[in-house]
């Protein structure tokens, strides 16, 4: 940054009104000067020396703005900056009803009157969206300062406040916080607007001549964000902040004629806006050496934001009226004092990979000749710290047979690298065994996965198992007793099989295996089945369909059909609807996964792509850098018309970054498309899900769980029509009416669909604060005349739920 930027930057935002001093008040055509200008009183002479005209030259004057323009000028670029690791401070200041609350928080009646602090949420999150490969935190906090008092907005409010802790301001070598002042994480824009609203009902407000909703106390909103890159060398973090502060209004006792409470709320206010003054003063002057930044908490919170690391922002709020031209003149005067204010940005970094490598390896450097010198006085020439050779890791392996077979009782390790390598040797043994000892229990026994739905339906339908999962036991199953005891555990695929702790019980292993398959027993997941006796079993099963085949067309067809005793599992029963009602819908879903899927590794490996690309260019840039270093310690060639001559190779890698970055933009592009694929796949998918799973409910619903009474009413000729049982088979199918409500709501909000998060933040604070006055009002009814009942409660309370 040069020297301008390093300097506070100030506005002046006049708010609009139809007394409007178009005489007195005069803006330059650059936007960035306001001039005023004095009648001179003729009753004091014609010799009067006051001054009657003063010019004040800011960086931009907001006259007419909107909400959005005063965002665009004044906060934008500082919130940019703050996601780069800078610290940002944006501070409202002015006469008590000039509109600073309105410019920092805005009307949350409106979407498009929103101010500062709920603009510079949507773009943070905005960004964060967007961010490829970093990992952003936001964190939020409140802090209200009334009448020197430090007071927690978000206290209680979620899930990060107490209330009890006691607050104080304390410097740290890091810079100045607050002590006890809750900070609340939120990973969604909708999430940090409810609680900027939920906060907001608790602000101090009072009622004077100027102004009807007058804040009574300092409110200093803070942003808290850090990121995580995740770079080629390791992770780079940086944290930032942005204080977004609304001071409360000056005030003149003569004009506001304030009493009582909010007399002393005025002395207070004035009080401290009095050291936040002088504080100015002293900054502004290279000459002072001491800043008494603790005479009020406000300038002691404010200390990192008014002269320490902090892109700075005033905001001056004026009203353009004749009869406050006085108070006028006091905050552009303030402005320009803070105008002469220099502040040291930087870039708030935790550490430095590289350093943190260099000085790492430099360390081990030296621990290993320390290693040498303490091997060397204890006459131990052999020992080595280096990584193992192949011959070595032989070596070991062979030591580790020997000892496994008995021909050793002991294997020569010297350094913990061996140690290391026999352990690694003894799992591979033990690995190796598992997979043998698996592929002869595969090859006689077939593993059924509980959770293999198909497997189950077709081992039902041979009579292996019943509808529960469970083996069959029937005399002539006595042959193969090992169908219910040997399991596998068999985990998404994997083709490594584990072995379970439970006990075996006894008779359980079969005789032809005991000795191979000893030591495994089955686990709740699988059912594994002898290939003979499952053959066995079929062949029977045939035979006995083609010995009663002829009978079965006249037993279905008599009108007196019994339904099984036991409707079957629901597994089991979701496949057969699979198969047959829901065949149409199970096909779209498949159709629909299979397409997300290729989406989602495509855009892995996209993801790659992107991330090989720019490592590359870092690479790049790197060697360009180091070109250019060389050509510059080497003197610069110039042709004939002064242009600087570079080499080949310094030519070839300026055009091969070109190439990368449009590498890059053409993939990242790529990958936003694929992304919104992917979220419309994902939406299909679980519409697909939804509908299967009740289409399913109703199915088993009307086929196996209706009573014999209505079954006999749903035969032809009787009087409730077959899809009128259950009831909810219909509405299940349609559009939850809270939902349809929500999204056509959604569709007719201005600004949509930006503006969501706003309007949901704003309608769960109303209805959680019309819940709370309701139950209020209730306690005090009950306690005063007792007329309220419990059940009378209980409706009411039900239908401010619905609402």
């Amino acid at each position: 940054m040069d020297a301008e930027e390093k300097r506070i930057r100030t506005f002046v935002r006049v708010k609009p009104t139809a007394d409007f001093a178009q005489d007195m008040i005069k803006f330059g055509p650059d936007n960035k000067t306001i001039d005023i200008y004095i009648k001179r009183d003729a009753k004091k002479g014609p010799v009067n020396n006051k001054q009657t005209d003063w010019s004040f030259r800011l960086d931009g004057v907001l006259h007419n703005a909107s909400q959005e323009l005063t965002y665009q000028a004044v906060a934008k670029n500082l919130v940019s900056e703050a996601l780069l690791g800078y610290n940002g401070t944006i501070m409202c200041y002015g006469q008590t009803g000039a509109g600073k609350t309105y410019t920092m928080t805005g009307a949350a009646a409106e979407y498009q009157h929103r101010g500062i602090i709920p603009r510079a949420l949507q773009q943070i999150f905005k960004a964060t969206a967007h961010s490829l490969d970093d990992c952003v935190t936001v964190r939020i906090s409140y802090l209200e300062i009334y009448n020197e008092t430090l007071v927690d907005l978000l206290s209680g409010v979620g899930s990060g406040g107490s209330g009890e802790v006691p607050m104080a301001v304390v410097d740290c070598p890091q810079g100045v916080y607050v002590k006890g002042l809750s900070i609340h994480s939120v990973s969604h824009e909708e999430d940090a607007l409810n609680l900027l609203f939920e906060a907001r009902k608790k602000e101090v407000m009072a009622e004077h001549t100027l102004n009807k909703n007058s804040s009574r106390s300092h409110c200093i909103f803070t942003i808290y964000i850090e990121s995580r890159f995740r770079l080629s060398s390791g992770v780079k973090c940086i944290h930032s902040k942005i204080n977004l502060i609304d001071l409360a209004g000056s005030e003149r006792l003569s004009k506001t004629g304030s009493e009582g409470q909010v007399l002393k709320e005025a002395a207070y206010i004035n009080k401290s806006l009095s050291f936040l003054e002088q504080i100015v003063i002293a900054l502004a002057d290279p000459r002072r050496e001491h800043v008494p930044f603790r005479q009020s908490k406000l300038t002691h919170v404010l200390k990192d934001s008014l002269g320490g690391n902090s892109n700075t922002v005033l905001v001056t709020n004026i009203c353009g009226e004749a009869a406050h031209v006085e108070e006028t003149l006091s905050s552009l005067r303030f402005a320009a004092r803070m105008k002469w204010i220099r502040t040291e940005p930087v870039i708030n970094e935790v550490c430095d990979q590289e350093e943190t490598v260099r000085a790492l390896e430099k360390e081990i450097t030296l621990l290993k000749q320390e290693l040498a010198i303490q091997d060397c006085l204890a006459n131990r020439f052999l020992v080595s710290y280096d990584p193992l050779t192949d011959s070595q890791i032989a070596e070991i392996k062979s030591q580790v047979h020997q000892y496994l077979e008995g021909a050793t009782d002991e294997i020569d390790v010297l350094n913990i690298r061996q140690v290391q390598e026999v352990f690694k040797q003894f799992k591979l043994i033990l690995r190796q065994q598992e997979d043998e000892l698996e592929a002869r229990f595969r090859s006689k026994y077939i593993l059924v996965d509980r959770n293999d739905l198909p497997a189950l339906a077709a081992l039902q339908k041979a009579g292996v198992v019943d509808g529960d999962g469970c083996l069959v036991k029937e005399e002539q199953e006595q042959a193969f007793g090992t169908a219910s005891a040997l399991f596998a555990s068999r985990h998404h695929g994997k083709k490594k099989s584990r072995r379970s702790k439970e006990p075996k019980k006894e008779g359980t292993r079969s005789s032809s295996s005991a000795k191979d398959l000893d030591g495994f027993s089955p686990t709740k997941g699988q059912v594994v089945i002898s290939t003979k006796d499952l053959d066995e079993k079929e062949g029977a099963k045939d035979q006995d369909a083609a010995d009663t085949g002829a009978e079965l067309p006249k037993a279905a067809s008599g009108d007196d059909l019994q339904r099984p005793s036991s409707p079957p599992a629901r597994p089991v029963a979701f496949e057969l609807f699979k198969e047959e009602d829901g065949s149409e819908i199970s096909r779209i879903f498949k159709e629909n996964k299979s397409i997300l899927l290729a989406r989602r590794k495509r855009s892995r490996a996209m993801v790659q792509r992107i991330n090989s690309i720019r490592r590359e260019m870092e690479g790049v840039q790197k060697a360009l850098e180091a070109q250019q270093q060389l050509r510059w310690l080497e003197g610069k060639y110039v042709d004939e018309e002064g242009q600087t001559i570079i080499d080949e190779e310094e030519y070839l890698l300026i055009m091969k970054l070109k190439d990368l970055k449009e590498e890059y933009k053409s993939g990242y592009a790529e990958l936003k498309d694929l992304q919104a694929e992917i979220q419309y796949c994902q939406h299909l998918v679980d519409q697909c899900r939804n509908k299967l799973t009740s289409e399913f409910e109703i199915w088993y619903s009307e086929s196996f769980l209706i009573p014999k009474d209505v079954q006999e009413a749903l035969k032809p000729g009787g009087h409730i029509r077959p899809g009128m049982i259950p009831i909810n088979r219909v509405m299940c199918l349609e559009e939850d009416e809270q939902n349809k409500f929500e999204r056509l709501q959604e569709t007719m909000l201005p600004a949509w669909p930006a503006s969501v998060s706003f309007y949901k933040a704003k309608m769960k604070t109303d209805h959680k604060h019309i819940y709370t006055r309701t139950t209020l009002a209730f306690e005090q009814m009950r306690r005063r005349r007792g007329l309220v009942t419990a059940a009378g409660k209980s409706k009411v309370l039900s239908f401010l739920h619905a609402v």
